[in-house]
Order: structure tokens, then C-alpha cells, then sequence
């Protein structure tokens, strides 16, 4: 046949490339709602105006006026406390911070309310809280998951970053710009770098399938599952889906797709798995310019150090005897005894990555060094290719010049120079006060997170295929606030609250049900199910035996490079529950902790804004059956009478306060006292002494409220 014809290669790539020229007017695109910059509006009248409590009030109850129905009224202090209290730090309010929140409210509502929510919003526990808001956007877990599963001992970094910031108030836009391009921004100390070093491992802790054979595949993957989380976290943007052509529902071409694929293209991402036979992209971690002040591993011991060294060289000269030996086989054509000995030299290469990867873990003193997971520029920025149906082998000679999603227009739309990645140039573009997304997206989460709802229900999704907002002035105005307090989520979150929104009963009317059966005008509070970590932090606050201390690291430090189910052998060590609250329990992929997975914990594969909530059999059989309820009910039982001295009806009015923030009721008491009696009676019988059927009977009645509906809801 000959060689192929180089012009009609140019005619074929031609043809392509006109197929998959872009048809989507951006220009036309800019008119949906999205895209608008938001215009702070006028406040609506309302019927009442004696209703609102503050400016976003009036945007509710306009909304409610215009299909005549009727807000709420308060729910009841002791209903409200234990809302702010779960709400805002993920935690039961004691007796002890109930009562004295009632007799300040009988005097002066908005005094004691302001007071109670500015010191929430002080507390360690807002952090601990919100920050696991975050990383459930943020997708955060403790390994690469998929077929490989390698653990990320340095991940936990990030963990307590995002908690530090959201108990520091750090301003949103900084916030962000810090977890694309940390690496890049001004610092005035060692410590600043560190933080922003480990801030950008936003965009190394994702999913890596690390036994890809093909290396640019695995590179696109990994740039492409960077670009989906960081448009959907900070812009509800599916910018992912124009990976293989124009995307069908939004107005973003796919040359928008590749011009940010060269951004992350040139930057590297530092994430530091081992080099084994399961592990095909092995890369180093970042060394932060700051040392440990409290490592998660102990330091080695000379002796130890010295012999992993000789355990590296030992291993080193079996795999260079191995590779000779293979090859002698081959020439005296014993093809079958080289191939034992090749699928030997697998483990022998993997034995020595994991020592190496330990060695490496130290300094020259046997002392943990700091290190961190992060990305930082490449050495050559490059622009990516435009890849037909996104796939590596098919790339064309045209180069998409870097840069950003069209529509979206910020006024920060600088060309990003040759010499840098445009990750900067990115952040900066993503949190301009101009860009109409940014601070929508993150005060609808808000909103999402204090309620339920999202005032746009698809939280991850402004685009065509996404839902409108219920309240689109609204929406606006509390973007604008944002912007307006200098992107302060405290000040945000501490708005809302305070509203007379937030403060509605959950009562069901159903004259307003008909009117508004999803209560998308928000006439009362919808009643939440409580989230998996809270429902496991209320029963060990309960019980009184949460630890308010945060841990060091975590144990997938402790237990080092690995890959789940073949090197670390022992799995237990890596969903071992501690008595520490529940953001700092180990996230590995696929080996979720069973207390948070049941109660629909967030897929840590996956970037999720808004978690779902199921009703299934095992949820309840955990709450009868489970060690850690058991437990938990026996140290509640011990709690009551050991700690707390108490005998008689106080035990059942206090267990009522300590799962409900509430006492019992008359009928509830009478209730509780005719338990206590029949369950002593049918243990005497039993045969079982007189104390130990009392003790008993109270660790089964504690274990009964811990398995409650009222205690697993919020209303």
C-alpha cells in the first residue's frame, strides 16, 4: 500500500475537527438565570410587618403572602436550642444549657438567641461541624479507592485544615482560592505556606484507578475528575461533561472542557502512594517548611532505621539475583520456570517500594518528616490537546489555548501567562466578586445545610438540567450579603439563623400542606432525620464518654502506605471507632465505619452536596443490636446513677432531658414508672437479683431512647 498520504491525514484530522466544532452561542447562553450577576434587590412588602426578625424575612413571607398562606409559629425554646445546638456544632445541648436558654428566652427572645448562637459559633465544635459539610463536597476519604485501594496516611492534613478554617472564619473567597492554588499565593511565615500547601490537597485526594496501564489515560482521568469536583464544588457547574463533546444541556463548548484540562495538566499533583505492582503511578509527597509539632507515627529509632535500610538492600540484591536468574532460564529456554520467576519479582518490586515509602516517611534521624498532599505548578506548562470523544489515543494537532468556562464572565478573564499553570489565574476567576456563581452556590448550601433544602434544590447543579430557586430574590440578596461581609460564612450562617425562618415550628398544618406539600416557601421547618455523624457523636455525648480533644492524625498514618486487603492485613485497625467525635474516625474508601455508613453517610468516591436519607430494616437493627449502642446505653445507665447520684423518678426525667433536651411529659412519666415496675417484677422472677434487675432495666430503657425516633430527628 505505501506510506499514507500526509495531506490526506490533514483532510481527515479536518473533517474532525469540523464535526466537533462548537455550535453553542455562549453569548445567547449568558441570558439564563445563573449567569447574571445577582443585584441586590428591594426588600418585598409583606402583610405582617411585624413578622420578620430580619431582612431575609421578608422574602419568605412576600413568597407566602402571594399564595395566602400563613408562617408558623416559634417552636418552643427547648425545641430551638436543640436545633441550633445540632445545627450549628453537631452536638445535644446538656440540661445544664437548656434551661438557662428558657428562662432567658421567657425574658428577652432575641438576647438569649443572639447570645446562644454567638457562642456556638465560638465553639471548636462549629468547625468540627460545618468542616464535614465541606468535605463531603470536597469528597475527602483516606485512600485512592477503586481496584487498587491505597491508603493516604498524609490526607487527615486536609481533614484538619478545613476544620481550622471554618472555626477561624476564614472568608470564603480565601478559602477556595487557597484549595486550587495554595501553592501560588503570597505568604508572610513558614506556617502560612504550610497551610496553603495542605489546603491544595482539595485536588489530590480524589479517586486514582493506580493499575491503569496507559499513562496518559490515567493523567487525563485524574485532571478530569479534578475539573468535575472543583466546577461543581465552587461553581454547581458540570463542566465534566463536555469531556467528549459539547455539553448537552449547558452552553459550554468542549473547548472550554480542554482549556482548563491544560491548567491542571500543568500542574502536579503530589499524592504519594507506594510504588508496587498494584500501583503503576506512584508519585513523591510535598515536604512542608514547617516540622511536626505533633506527628501521628512515632519516631524510628536508629537501630530501626538502619534496618529497613538493610531490609531495602537485602531486597534490592534478591530482585537484581531474581532478574539474572529469569534471564538464564530464558536462554537455556525454560520459558516456564523464567515465568515463576517473573511473577515473583512482582512481590520482590512491591516489598521494595513499601520500604522505600516507610524509609521515606523519616529524615536522616529516624524523625517523622512533615509531609503533606498538595499540587504545585509543573516545571513546562503546556495547553492540552483537544481529545476526540475524550479519549487519549485520539488527540488532535490543536492546542486549546488555557483558560476558562466561557459563559461565566467575572471580569478576571486575563490571559494566563505562558510561564505559570493559570491555577492562580483560575482561582481568582472563580471567587472575583463579578463571578454570578461563586457566592450563590455557597449561600445556597448554606441554606441546604441549616435546612434541608437548597432555596435551589440540585445544589451541585445551576445549569439547565438543575432546578430554579424557590426564591430567586432571595437567593440574590443573600449572595450579594456574602460578598457585602467579606465572604464570612459565621456571618452568613449567624443571619440566617436569627431569622424568624429558621426559628418555625415544624407543626404540620394542612391547610398549607395542600397549598405547599414540599414546603418549598418554607411556611414551617421540615423535621431532618439527624445525619450519621451526629446521631454517633449524640449517643457518646449522651452516654458521657465523648472525647472533645482532637485525636493526632489518624490512624491510616499509623498504619502507613498500604493497599486495603492486601498489604495492611489488618482492616480492623483502619475502621477502629474511637470515643473522639465522629469527623475524626478514618475515612477509607470502601471501608467506611459501620455507624456512619448505615445512617447515609457520604460516598467519600464521590463529591456530594447534599447526602440522601433512607428509612431501611438494618438501621434499626443496629440501634436494637450493636456493640457501640449496647455500650453506650450501659455507660448512660452508669452515668445516671453513678455519676449523677440519682435514684427513683429522676432517672427517667433526666435520661428524657439527656436524648430529648426535654422533660417527660405527665403521661410519658406514668409511662416510664410502669415500665420500670413490670421490668423489675418479670426480671425478679428470673431469677435475678434486686440490683441488677434495676440496673438492667435502665441500661434497656436508655438504649430504648437511643433507638428513638425523637432522638434520631430534629424538628
Amino acid at each position: 500500500m505505501g506510506a499514507p498520504d500526509p495531506r490526506e491525514e490533514q483532510k481527515s484530522e479536518a473533517k474532525v475537527m469540523e464535526k466537533y466544532s462548537s455550535t453553542i452561542d455562549v453569548e445567547k447562553g449568558r441570558g439564563f438565570w445563573a449567569y447574571q450577576k445577582p443585584r441586590k434587590p428591594e426588600l418585598p412588602t409583606v402583610s405582617d410587618s411585624s413578622w420578620p426578625r430580619t431582612e431575609l424575612d421578608h422574602f419568605i413571607l412576600a413568597a407566602l403572602d402571594a399564595k395566602e398562606i400563613a408562617p408558623s409559629e416559634d417552636a418552643d425554646p427547648r425545641t430551638l436550642i436543640r436545633r441550633l445546638y445540632f445545627d450549628l456544632i453537631g452536638l445535644p445541648p446538656s440540661p445544664e444549657q437548656v434551661e438557662p436558654f428558657v428562662a432567658g428566652w421567657q425574658k428577652d427572645p432575641e438576647k438569649a438567641l443572639r447570645t446562644v448562637v454567638d457562642e456556638l459559633l465560638d465553639s471548636p465544635g462549629f468547625g468540627e461541624r460545618w468542616g464535614r459539610h465541606w468535605l463531603d463536597v470536597a469528597r475527602f476519604g483516606e485512600s485512592t479507592g477503586k481496584e487498587a485501594n491505597a491508603l493516604y496516611p498524609y490526607a487527615w492534613r486536609y481533614r484538619d485544615y478545613v476544620i481550622g478554617a471554618f472555626n477561624a472564619d476564614k472568608p470564603y473567597d480565601e478559602f477556595i482560592q487557597e484549595q486550587i492554588a495554595g501553592d501560588l499565593l503570597p505568604h508572610g511565615s513558614d506556617d502560612e505556606l504550610a497551610e496553603h500547601l495542605v489546603a491544595t490537597g482539595f485536588l489530590a485526594i480524589g479517586t486514582k484507578s493506580l493499575n491503569d496501564q496507559n499513562n496518559r489515560q490515567f493523567r487525563f482521568d485524574l485532571v478530569d475528575e479534578q475539573i468535575d469536583t472543583a466546577s461543581r464544588a465552587v461553581l454547581a457547574t458540570t463542566v465534566a461533561c463536555a469531556r467528549c463533546h459539547d455539553h448537552k444541556f449547558d452552553p459550554i463548548p468542549m473547548s472550554d472542557y480542554y482549556a482548563m484540562a491544560g491548567i491542571f495538566l500543568s500542574s502536579d499533583t503530589y499524592y504519594g502512594t507506594a510504588q508496587t505492582a498494584q500501583s503503576r503511578h506512584n508519585t513523591d509527597l510535598v515536604t512542608l517548611p514547617i516540622p511536626d509539632r505533633n506527628p501521628p507515627i512515632e519516631p524510628l529509632s536508629l537501630g530501626n532505621l538502619i534496618d529497613l535500610q538493610f531490609q531495602l538492600e537485602q531486597r534490592q540484591k534478591d530482585l537484581r539475583e531474581q532478574v539474572a536468574e529469569a534471564a538464564e532460564l530464558r536462554r537455556s529456554g525454560d520459558t516456564d520456570g523464567a515465568q515463576r520467576i517473573t511473577l515473583g519479582l512482582l512481590r520482590v518490586r512491591s516489598d521494595i517500594g513499601l520500604i522505600e515509602a516507610k524509609i521515606a516517611r523519616y529524615d536522616a534521624d529516624g524523625y517523622p518528616r512533615p509531609l503533606a498532599m498538595a499540587v504545585k505548578d509543573s516545571s513546562e506548562p503546556f495547553d492540552s490537546q483537544l481529545l476526540i470523544r475524550g479519549e487519549e489515543g485520539n488527540a488532535t494537532s490543536e492546542r486549546v489555548p488555557r483558560g476558562f468556562v466561557q459563559v461565566i464572565q467575572s471580569g478576571d478573564e486575563e490571559p494566563v501567562p505562558a510561564d505559570q499553570s493559570g491555577r492562580l489565574q483560575l482561582a481568582q476567576w472563580m471567587t472575583s466578586p463579578e463571578n454570578p456563581l461563586a457566592s450563590r452556590v455557597m449561600v445556597n448550601r448554606i441554606w441546604h445545610w441549616l435546612f434541608g433544602a437548597g432555596l435551589v434544590t440540585s445544589v451541585d447543579n445551576f445549569g439547565a438540567t438543575g432546578q430554579t430557586p424557590s426564591h430567586p430574590e432571595l437567593l440574590d440578596y443573600l449572595a450579594v450579603r456574602f460578598v457585602e461581609k467579606n465572604w464570612s460564612m459565621k456571618e452568613m450562617i449567624r443571619e440566617i439563623v436569627l431569622s424568624r425562618t429558621y426559628r418555625q415550628s415544624s407543626a404540620f398544618k394542612e391547610p398549607n400542606f395542600l397549598k405547599d406539600p414540599d414546603n418549598h416557601l418554607l411556611w414551617r421547618m421540615t423535621p431532618r432525620r439527624l445525619e450519621a455523624e451526629q446521631i454517633r457523636d449524640a449517643v457518646l455525648a449522651i452516654s458521657g464518654t465523648l472525647q472533645l480533644e482532637r485525636p493526632i492524625g489518624s490512624s491510616v498514618a499509623q498504619s502507613g502506605d498500604g493497599f486495603v486487603g492486601r498489604t495492611v492485613r489488618d482492616q480492623a485497625s483502619l475502621t477502629a471507632e474511637t470515643d473522639h467525635r465522629s469527623v475524626y474516625l478514618p475515612i477509607v474508601r470502601d471501608l467506611v465505619p459501620e455507624s456512619l455508613e448505615l445512617f447515609d453517610f457520604a460516598d467519600p468516591s464521590l463529591m456530594t452536596g447534599a447526602r440522601e436519607t433512607t428509612t431501611v430494616p438494618s438501621q434499626a437493627l443496629y440501634l436494637m443490636n450493636s456493640d457501640f449502642i449496647i455500650k453506650n446505653a450501659e455507660a448512660m445507665a452508669k452515668r445516671l446513677t453513678e455519676d449523677m447520684g440519682l435514684r427513683g423518678n429522676k432517672l427517667g426525667q433526666t435520661a428524657f432531658y439527656l436524648a430529648y433536651s426535654r422533660p417527660p411529659t405527665e403521661e410519658e412519666g406514668r409511662k416510664t414508672l410502669a415500665y420500670f415496675e413490670r421490668f423489675l417484677a418479670t426480671a425478679k422472677e428470673s431469677g435475678l437479683s434486686e440490683t441488677d434487675a434495676r440496673r438492667l432495666g435502665l441500661v434497656t430503657f436508655c438504649q430504648s431512647l437511643l433507638s428513638s425516633a425523637e432522638f434520631r430527628y430534629l424538628n
